[in-house]
């Protein structure tokens, strides 16, 4: 864990996708997941935007772990969740294959964002009224905020704060935070040498297979990682899985200590 952001919090962003009502009851299920997980790990947690379904679980919602190495351990949830089941909200019992989407940025500091430009040029902002908590003020007046980054397609969406003016100023740092990523992932020297095409098939790479029924897996596409415990996996535990994904992609120790020092071990 001696990546750039590694020792960083992390915004975990989970979106329901195809499946209706029941990958809106999913990316519930996966929010409980994280925060459990997040829990047993020690870190605090908390959800700083939800927006409900409307028959059940939530259409999206973001969460903020903070702790030391969360970015770390959780960048490799990053992906399409896809979960299959006999639905609870089929008549006839059929089962149903849902999606969620997640996304994992890290939580950077002020300073950090601070000193990085985006001309007003690039940007192109939209404003929607917001839903869930908050008062009648979020319904009626349009406070939420669509951000999009338009050489590259990024974009980011703002509602938890009151006031359009401050969902702007959250939205442009949380849209630095996702170019400093993508542009260090990518290798290239200027955000507008991002490659929009590549962000999105990898965000909608099938990363995990949740199976309920006819039988029980939950496996990993990327790492072939897998166990049978279901329950045990959305109840939170996902070390064989964080584990699994580190050693594939990075090679090398997991071991958490002290923050690493400039001689310590680099990505594999």
């Amino acid at each position: 864990l001696s990546g750039t952001y590694d020792e960083e919090d992390c915004r975990l962003v989970i979106s329901s996708g195809a499946g209706g009502v029941d990958a809106m009851d999913w990316a519930e299920m996966l929010k409980r997941m994280y925060e459990r997980y997040a829990v047993a790990q020690g870190f605090h947690v908390r959800a700083v935007e939800v927006n409900e379904g409307d028959e059940a679980g939530i259409r999206s919602a973001t969460l903020e772990v903070q702790g030391l190495h969360a970015y770390g351990l959780l960048a490799g949830e990053k992906g399409t969740h896809r979960l299959v089941r006999i639905s609870p909200f089929n008549a006839q019992g059929k089962r149903q294959t849902s999606f969620a989407g997640v996304e994992a940025t890290p939580i950077l500091r002020e300073d950090v964002v601070a000193n990085v430009e985006i001309p007003a040029a690039d940007l192109e902002v939209t404003t929607m009224r917001s839903g869930g908590a908050g008062g009648q003020n979020v319904n009626k007046v349009e406070t939420g905020v669509l951000m999009k980054h338009l050489p590259s397609g990024i974009t980011v969406r703002c509602t938890r704060e009151r006031s359009q003016l401050m969902n702007k100023q959250v939205a442009i740092k949380l849209l630095k935070e996702k170019l400093l990523v993508i542009k260090q992932e990518q290798e290239v020297a200027a955000f507008n040498e991002i490659r929009g095409d590549a962000v999105d098939a990898n965000f909608g790479q099938q990363i995990r297979n949740y199976v309920l029924d006819p039988y029980k897996l939950v496996k990993d596409t990327r790492t072939g990682a897998e166990t049978s415990d279901v329950r045990g996996v959305l109840d939170g535990g996902l070390e064989i899985f964080v584990q699994a994904y580190l050693r594939h992609e990075r090679g090398g120790s997991i071991e958490i200590a002290a923050p690493a020092s400039s001689g310590g071990g680099g990505r594999g």
